[in-house]
Formats: structure tokens, C-alpha cells, sequence
């Protein structure tokens, strides 16, 4: 395989998500891809077409010309419709329409990516046309993959992959937002730092340190007398900063110690995807 080792992990990422989620669809009735999942006005169905529309934009096919009707009540911003796009035009697939859609990307972009020999920094086109790496791009499409099984197998009863390649991918993701979620939407005190202890199939104890500018970084060695600590579950974690629920819901899974506007605010602000 002709992949640079710093996409490997992306592109392992990847093929353990889509092998679960074809797993997942296999033996569904008709009626199950109704499902509503914790993805905002989106069904299972939904899900899946948004999953195979982002294969689609990674193997570099042209967009469906498409108008979306005017109810969409969850579409509210231009990422949105971008997004909406791709899952509007397949809303009245058949299952095996779907299915077969989905089997046939996934052999495109297993073969997309047995010939990939570019260089993880090149240049490549992301969506509403913003230019990112390719490193960043098969990151965020490991991310965004993994998140949408999750949604799957909340809709379906089906936990699992909480601790996978995936995973560890969304934590690393989700990380890199925390600076800015503390210093700059919570507006945490200058001089002043948060932990974050997260428990379950994915660990990790994290502080977020704000300088006397404001500045937030990412450090991984405990504070001694932090503003405030926020103590969750990782499956909690994933699904506040995804947007899935809101603080108020998964209440009683959360402990916070210290500035309690802080660890407000903090709660607030802390959904970072789309």
C-alpha cells in the first residue's frame, strides 16, 4: 500500500466505521431506516445518505444539482444545506437502493485509497470549497464517520465501537476544540485552568490552561487548584460535543467541582461540530 504512515490511522479509522455501519444495516427492515437518530431531523436513512454523500465528495464526484424544499426545519445555516444536499436526494431510497449505494462507494474508496500516494500536506478541496490538507481531511472524515455510527447505534439499540480506531481519532478531534470552548466561548479567567477527567472506554485526564492574554492550551499534567473540574463519561463527552443532547439531559452523568458559572458556561458552549 502505497498510503503515507500519517494517514494509515485515518484510513484504518475509516474502514473499522463503515464495516460496522454495513454490519449495522444488514438485517434492517424497512421500516427501521425511519428511525430517528440523535442527529437533528435526520432518520437512519439520513444518516446513511449523509455518510455515503461524504465518500462520494472524498472520491471527488460531482455534487447533485438538487433544490432542497423549503421545510427543512433543522437546516439553519449554509453548512447545513451544504450538507442537507447530499441526504435530500436519496430521502426516498429503498433499503436496498441503499445498501447497494453504500457496498459500491465503499469499494471505490478502498481502491482510492490503495492508490493514494500523495503527500499528507496537499492541498485538497473540502466542503462549501474550503481548502484544507489531505491529512486533514481523511482525519475529519475518520471523525465525522465514526460519530454517524454512533448515531446508528443509539437509533438501533446496538452500542459499541466506543473504544475503537474511531474513537481515538473523535478524542484527539474533540481535544483540539477545547482551547478554544474554555478561553474564548466560556471565557474562562485569565491565569487560570480547567481539568477535564474523562472516564470509560476512552480515558484520559486533561487541563485547559489560560494565560494572562487569554490564550487556552491543551496540556496533559494536572493543575493544582483548578478554577473548576468537569468529571464525565466518555460516551457523555462525545455526545454534548457533538450536539446529540444538552447539558440539561445527561445532568446526573456529569460532576462538576469549582466556579460553577464556569463550569456553566463551559457546558454551554460545549458543542463544536455542526
Amino acid at each position: 500500500m502505497s498510503l503515507h504512515p500519517t494517514l494509515q490511522p485515518y484510513a484504518d479509522a475509516w474502514t473499522h466505521s463503515i464495516e460496522a455501519i454495513s454490519e449495522l444495516l444488514q438485517p434492517l427492515a424497512e421500516a427501521e431506516w425511519n428511525r430517528r437518530t440523535p442527529c437533528p431531523g435526520w432518520s437512519v436513512r439520513d444518516v446513511v445518505s449523509h455518510v455515503i454523500g461524504l465518500d462520494c465528495e472524498m472520491l471527488g464526484d460531482p455534487r447533485p444539482i438538487h433544490t432542497l424544499p423549503r421545510d427543512l426545519f433543522h437546516v439553519t445555516n449554509d453548512h447545513q444545506r451544504y450538507m442537507e444536499i447530499q441526504v435530500d436526494v436519496r430521502r426516498h431510497h429503498t433499503a436496498p437502493e441503499m445498501t447497494s449505494e453504500l457496498e459500491y462507494v465503499v469499494i471505490r474508496r478502498n481502491r482510492q485509497l490503495r492508490n493514494e500516494s500523495r503527500d499528507p500536506g496537499t492541498k485538497v478541496r473540502g466542503p462549501l470549497g474550503a481548502e484544507l490538507t489531505l491529512e486533514e481531511s481523511m482525519r475529519r472524515h475518520a471523525f465525522d464517520v465514526w460519530v454517524h455510527e454512533q448515531d446508528l447505534r443509539t437509533a438501533l439499540g446496538r452500542p459499541g465501537s466506543l473504544d475503537s480506531p474511531g474513537a481515538h481519532v473523535a478524542r484527539d478531534v474533540l481535544l483540539g476544540e477545547l482551547p478554544r470552548v474554555v478561553a474564548e466561548d466560556a471565557q474562562a479567567p485569565r491565569s487560570s485552568a480547567v481539568v477535564f477527567d474523562v472516564h470509560g472506554p476512552v480515558e484520559f485526564l486533561r487541563t485547559i490552561r489560560v494565560d494572562i492574554q487569554g490564550r487556552g492550551t491543551l496540556e496533559t499534567t494536572p493543575a493544582l487548584g483548578p478554577a473548576a473540574t468537569l468529571t464525565l463519561d466518555w460516551e457523555t463527552y462525545v455526545r454534548l460535543a457533538c450536539g446529540r443532547v444538552t447539558p440539561e439531559t445527561v445532568a446526573d452523568r456529569i460532576k462538576t467541582e469549582g466556579d460553577q458559572d464556569l463550569t456553566t458556561a463551559i457546558l454551554r458552549n460545549f458543542t463544536v461540530t455542526q
